[in-house]
C-alpha cells in the first residue's frame, strides 16, 4: 500500500473536535530511545569520522560514544524525569532488555511504558526477516514486563511497505512512524487498522544536535516554541506532543539541563496531561467511539 492508501488527507481544521480530560488542552509524552549498536556493524550515526575515511570495524570511537549513554547519559535524563514525575515511554530495542538489564528495571519500576524499538538497531529495510524481528522484539519485551508491548517505532523510524500490515498481524495498535499530524490518525492495514500516535522529528535531539549542529539550548528553546504554539492550537481542540531524547545525545553533561528545563517549564502550566503512548492511545480510542455512539 502506498501511504496515501492508508490515511485520507485529512485538513485539521475540518475535523470534529477532541477533548482531554478535566479540560487538559495538550498531552505531552516523552519517548526515551534506548538501543543496542553491534560492534560487528557499521555504527548507525557518527561523531568522529577516522582519519583515513571508510567505514573502519571495530569502530571504537562511535560505539564509545554512544555507549556514554546508557552507561551515564540514561541516568541523567531519568534523574530530570522523577524530579518532574513524569512517566516515559521507552522506545527499546529487544536486544536491549539483556545487553542493559538495569535500564529497562529502571524503567519497569517507575511504570514506564515499554514500546518496540526493533531488536537492534537496525534499518527494517535491512532486517533478513522483518515478522520475526517484531516476534523477537515483542517477546522480549513482554517476557520482561509480562505484557505485550501496544505500540511501535521503528530504528530511525524506517519502515518496509509492509510494516503497518505486519505490525497489526502481529498485535500492535499503534506506531510513531507516521510524523505528520498534531492529533492520532488511523492508518489502514491488510487486516484492520492501526492508530498513528504523533511523535516528533522537529524536539527530537538527533535532528537537532546531530543533523542541524544547535548548541544544546536549542532543545529548551524549540521545545518550548513548539509547546507554545500547540497550546495555542488547541484552545478548540486538544493535540498532542512529544518530546523525544536519546541519553548519548541529551544525556550528555551540557545538554542534560535544558532536557530537565523543558520539563519544568511545562510541567509549571495548567491544561497539560503527562501521558505515555498507550495512554494517548485510549483516550483517542474512545473519542472516536464516543463520535460513533
Amino acid at each position: 500500500m502506498l501511504p496515501t492508501e492508508r490515511l485520507a488527507y485529512s485538513p485539521i481544521v475540518a475535523r470534529a473536535p477532541l477533548r482531554l480530560p478535566r479540560d487538559a488542552r495538550l498531552a505531552v509524552w516523552v519517548i526515551v530511545n534506548v538501543e543496542e549498536w553491534d560492534i560487528h556493524q557499521p555504527m548507525p550515526r557518527t561523531v568522529l569520522t577516522p582519519p583515513a575515511g571508510g567505514v573502519p570495524t571495530p569502530d571504537i570511537p562511535n560505539w564509545a560514544w554512544h555507549e556514554y549513554g546508557n552507561r551515564v547519559g540514561f541516568w541523567r535524563l531519568l534523574d530530570a524525569l522523577d524530579r518532574s514525575e513524569v512517566k516515559a515511554a521507552l522506545a527499546i530495542n529487544g536486544a536491549c532488555i539483556g545487553t542493559y538489564a538495569p535500564i529497562a528495571e529502571a524503567a519497569k519500576r517507575r511504570g514506564w511504558e515499554f514500546v518496540g524499538h526493533g531488536f537492534t538497531q537496525k534499518n527494517m529495510q535491512k532486517v533478513d526477516d522483518e515478522r520475526q524481528a517484531i516476534r523477537d522484539t515483542t517477546e522480549a519485551i513482554a517476557t520482561f514486563t509480562g505484557k505485550r508491548p501496544r505500540g511501535w517505532l521503528g530504528p530511525g523510524l524506517t519502515e518496509t511497505w509492509q510494516t503497518p500490515d505486519l505490525l497489526a498481524e502481529e498485535g500492535y495498535e499503534y506506531v510513531c512512524d507516521w510524523v505528520l499530524d498534531d492529533q492520532p490518525v488511523v492508518l489502514k492495514t491488510r487486516e484492520g487498522s492501526i492508530v498513528g500516535v504523533p511523535y516528533t522529528q522537529e524536539c527530537n535531539d538527533v535532528a537537532m544536535m546531530l543533523i542541524q549542529h544547535h548548541p544544546a539550548r536549542e532543545y529548551y528553546d524549540r521545545a518550548i516554541d513548539q509547546f507554545e504554539q500547540l497550546y495555542d492550537d488547541a484552545r478548540d481542540s486538544a493535540r498532542v506532543m512529544a518530546l523525544v531524547v536519546h541519553p548519548y545525545i541529551m544525556g550528555a553533561p551540557h545538554r542534560a539541563r535544558h532536557f530537565r528545563r523543558v520539563l519544568e517549564a511545562i510541567r509549571g502550566r495548567d491544561g497539560v496531561l503527562f501521558w505515555t503512548g498507550e495512554q494517548i492511545l485510549d483516550w483517542y480510542s474512545g473519542q472516536r467511539a464516543g463520535r460513533v455512539g
